[in-house]
């Protein structure tokens, strides 16, 4: 008898909750190439991110191709496969192999020391689902992967082109804190960007952009309650022997609301243009529930779709 592949079986999956069951009507193809004019930010959020991703691939359909994108944790894992002008891969691998031990569990934790199985998004997917890496190392697009520097707290910011390896900055980007091992770049250790700048559009600011576009995976509404004293110790207990980035992941919870209550001013203002979540969704960071996964993804789209002209606008799109 021949032997099938756990891949080859959709279907099955499918039915068995581990795939999200319309997967087929992701959409596809390679985005124009046409450049627009700005800066994209996306904040992380983990499984969170398939929002994002949404209302990327719909930008990626109305020829909305930023010229330069910022993203942390699962923002930057999202938005090199946006600057590579993937549409709908960044959903396709979130959506397919979420339960992929791989991926997501035992054999992750056992190849990359961490929850995420990088090893097998970079390397693993050549196949089924690869890269276009020769687009995104094209020089018309900018791209950043925001890390967190373990020794000082800081932020720092690796851009394609002008870093060691911007893969490696991508996983550092994207691993989370207690749960993560800190990657090595250039001799320092580093950690999930969102420890220490969950949303970072005052970099793309400071950069001169005129037309920010920022994309947040939380309801506007939404703001952290601030942890108590014995969950702040924790980070101290924990990386006791980096105090500074145990200060930052202490401080975190509070400069994401600060960055929320400014993020809402300047949208006021024109300065930037702002997307969230149209309906609170209740998503956990891990969530397993393939359903609402992709349910996330579609509300994500059809937000863009909803307010593509409104998008244009700010765009001075023609």
């Amino acid at each position: 008898m021949k032997s099938v592949n756990r891949h080859d079986l959709g279907g099955i999956d499918r039915m068995s909750g581990k795939i999200y069951s319309h997967i087929d009507k992701i959409p596809s193809g390679s985005a124009s190439r046409k450049v627009t004019e700005g800066c994209l930010v996306l904040e992380g959020g983990a499984f969170r991110g398939l929002y994002s991703q949404g209302f990327m691939d719909a930008m990626m359909k109305a020829d909305i191709n930023m010229q330069c994108t910022i993203g942390v944790s699962a923002g930057a894992m999202a938005g090199m496969n946006y600057v590579a002008g993937q549409i709908g891969r960044s959903a396709r691998v979130n959506l397919r192999y979420r339960h992929d031990s791989r991926y997501v569990g035992i054999q992750a934790v056992r190849h990359n020391k961490g929850l995420i199985g990088f090893d097998f998004v970079f390397d693993g997917l050549k196949e089924s689902d690869p890269f276009d890496g020769k687009r995104f190392f094209e020089p018309e697009r900018r791209f950043v992967a925001v890390a967190t520097n373990c020794l000082t707290g800081e932020a720092e910011y690796f851009e394609k082109g002008h870093c060691t390896n911007i893969f490696h900055a991508i996983r550092a980007s994207a691993s989370m804190p207690y749960i993560s091992k800190m990657v090595d770049i250039d001799g320092k250790p580093y950690l999930d960007g969102g420890c220490s700048c969950k949303i970072p559009y005052q970099w793309a600011i400071d950069q001169g952009f005129e037309k920010i576009v920022v994309i947040k995976t939380r309801h506007a509404d939404y703001r952290k309650n601030l942890k108590k004293a014995s969950e702040t110790s924790l980070a101290h207990r924990i990386y006791h022997t980096y105090p500074e980035f145990a200060h930052v992941l202490e401080q975190s919870d509070a400069a994401y609301n600060h960055q929320c209550d400014e993020l809402e001013q300047l949208a006021k203002a024109g300065r930037i243009y702002l997307v969230s979540p149209s309906v609170p969704m209740r998503i956990s960071r891990l969530e397993k529930d393939m359903e609402k996964l992709g349910h996330l993804y579609a509300r994500g789209y059809k937000d863009a779709k909803d307010q593509m002209e409104q998008l244009k606008a700010y765009l001075e799109m023609k």
